[in-house]
C-alpha cells in the first residue's frame, strides 16, 4: 500500500484533470541505484492503484515492490519543493538526493 498525505492528495487536486492521476515508477538510474520516476498520466493495464481525495495515484506493477509501505507527500519550498516518497525501505541514498537502494 502506498499512503498519501494530507498535503500529497492538496496538490493532486490542483493538478489533475478527469481521469488522470500521479504515475509513480521505479527506474535503475543514479548513484545508488534505483530512482524514482513521477509523471501525470492516466492508468495503465497492471498499474496498482490508490485513490485519494485528490485524485489517483498508479504505480507500475513492477515497482510496486519497491513502493510498498511507502507515503507520499508534497512539500513546498523555496528550493527543491515537489512530490516525495517516503520509503521505510530505503537503505541510503545518494548525496544528492535523487536515487536510493533498497535493504537486501
Amino acid at each position: 500500500m502506498v499512503k498519501v498525505s494530507q498535503s500529497a492528495a492538496r496538490r493532486l487536486a490542483e493538478l489533475l484533470a478527469g481521469g488522470e492521476g500521479l504515475r509513480i515508477a521505479v527506474e535503475r538510474g543514479g548513484c545508488a541505484g534505483l530512482r524514482y520516476v513521477m509523471s501525470l498520466g492516466f492508468r495503465r493495464d497492471g498499474d496498482v492503484v490508490f485513490v485519494c481525495e485528490g485524485g489517483c495515484v498508479f504505480v507500475e506493477q513492477g515497482s510496486f515492490s519497491y513502493l510498498d509501505g511507502s507515503t507520499l507527500d508534497y512539500e513546498d519550498r523555496l528550493s527543491g519543493g515537489g512530490f516525495r516518497v517516503r520509503n521505510p525501505m530505503v537503505a541510503r541514498s545518494c548525496g544528492c538526493g535523487t536515487s536510493f537502494e533498497v535493504s537486501p
